[in-house]
């Protein structure tokens, strides 16, 4: 692939704006951005990236388009109008999490138009982001990821080929019930220590050393739970209950019965519902403290 070739880049949030920066900041070919917040536009007016006019446009020019959308129903919508200003060959990859049918979905319909389709869902956090420190995992056709993958190393230190179209979510998806999961446990023990005379921050630290170390823990544990810093525009609780919706469709796809995950999804869906909506989801420790508990009943699927 030509590195002078025009990228195009789609939604410009919390994870995407910091993606954008850096695809503007290492691609020595024009870098294209649209989103619906002049804002978000105005914060990259420091970068060489070109605000598109409209989706078309940007269709009709780019020759790699990127995706950072907040979901399913966005990444079709935009997907279903890039294959029709687009030109044949071009290659539309979705750094989104979706669900893995409809990631499948979308990849058969662009093909049928002549476009090339990767489903490249990112993970930490937004501070990695801002590096191009992200960890990447890609569903796509080996030639398709071997187009994508130098592109992919503008944002991301670690770019794993997972399998076909699809994969790439698959493992993003256990990869973010894992972590919702270990910050709920990880909120739990540490109302427990406090409470039975253990400084926060000692029990981190002690924890940190021994065999019960981890990214949650030294990253949601140690840098949002621990000072109590839950902002807005972060990755608020409502975003964990899609992708953990995402998780329990593709757990009954594959016929397991996921509880951890159904729990999980509950606790969330409470918190959310008892203040801690809009806000970093890490927050559910202020849940735990003041009593919370998960609702009765079947996670929704």
């Amino acid at each position: 692939m030509s590195t002078a070739e025009t990228i195009g880049f789609i939604g410009l949030g919390v994870m995407g704006g910091p993606m954008c920066r850096n695809m503007a900041k290492k691609h020595p070919g024009r870098v294209l951005m649209l989103d619906r917040d002049a804002a978000a536009l105005a914060a990259l007016s420091d970068t060489k990236a070109e605000a598109a006019t409209s989706l078309e446009a940007l269709a009709a020019q780019a020759q790699v388009i990127f995706l950072s959308l907040p979901g399913g129903p966005q990444v079709e919508a935009v997907s279903a109008a890039i294959a029709q200003a687009a030109r044949s060959g071009t290659t539309i990859v979705d750094l989104s999490t979706t669900p893995v049918a409809l990631a499948r979905s979308v990849a058969d319909r662009l093909r049928a138009k002549g476009l090339d389709f990767a489903d490249a869902p990112v993970a930490r956090t937004r501070e990695a982001a801002q590096r191009g420190e992200l960890s990447i995992m890609v569903g796509a056709e080996a030639a398709v990821f071997a187009r994508v993958k130098p592109l992919l190393h503008y944002i991301g230190s670690d770019v794993t080929h997972c399998g076909e179209v699809g994969c790439g979510q698959v493992v993003k998806l256990v990869n973010n019930a894992l972590v919702f999961e270990h910050t709920l446990a990880l909120a739990e023990m540490m109302v427990i220590g406090e409470r039975a005379g253990v400084k926060p921050e000692t029990l981190l630290s002690a924890v940190s050393k021994g065999s019960g170390d981890s990214f949650v823990l030294r990253n949601h544990g140690t840098k949002a739970m621990l000072p109590r810093n839950f902002p807005e525009k972060a990755f608020p609780p409502e975003y964990v209950l899609k992708d953990l919706d995402y998780v329990l469709q593709l757990a009954a796809d594959t016929g397991v019965r996921p509880a951890l995950a159904e729990l999980a999804r509950r606790y969330y869906d409470a918190a959310c519902r008892q203040g801690l909506s809009g806000r970093y989801f890490p927050g559910v420790i202020e849940f735990i403290e003041k009593g919370g508990a998960p609702d009765d009943g079947q996670a929704k699927v």
